[in-house]
């Protein structure tokens, strides 16, 4: 009974366009930085080593490189903070924790980015067929 409250109040809480990215993807998260009294926007850019916890509690992990110097920095999914997170490729990875990647530079630290399945437009087949 405890359980059934707690998870209707976590599902108000939880943002619907956010959980379409995950370990090994290049990421933009758009965060929200409050400064004295002004707002603004800043850009954290980096790869997602971790992604954990569920509902209103799950955080993912997003590791950097800025001037020489590993960057991890952790944000709550659903954080009214954060705006956005916009993906900028899909690597392929096979563990859903990466941390290997803290001892790698350079090309090392490289992923393969997973290929995306391409579709042909209905009117594009359709003009190859009528042409034979």
């Amino acid at each position: 009974m405890a359980t059934d409250a707690i998870a209707v109040v976590e599902a108000s809480a939880l943002k619907r366009d956010r959980g379409a990215f995950g370990p090994g993807d290049s990421v933009r998260v758009h965060v929200k930085v409050i400064e004295g009294e002004k707002e603004r926007v800043q850009i954290f850019e980096g790869m997602i080593i971790r992604k954990r916890g569920e509902g209103a509690r799950a955080t993912f992990t997003v590791r950097r490189v800025s001037y020489g110097v590993g960057v991890e920095r952790t944000f709550p999914i659903h954080s009214p903070r954060v705006e956005r997170v916009q993906v900028v490729k899909s690597g392929h990875v096979r563990r859903s924790k990466l941390y290997y990647l803290r001892a790698r530079t350079g090309k090392a630290a490289r992923l393969r980015e997973k290929r995306q399945e391409r579709v042909a437009p209905a009117s594009a087949a359709a003009t190859t067929a009528s042409d034979e």
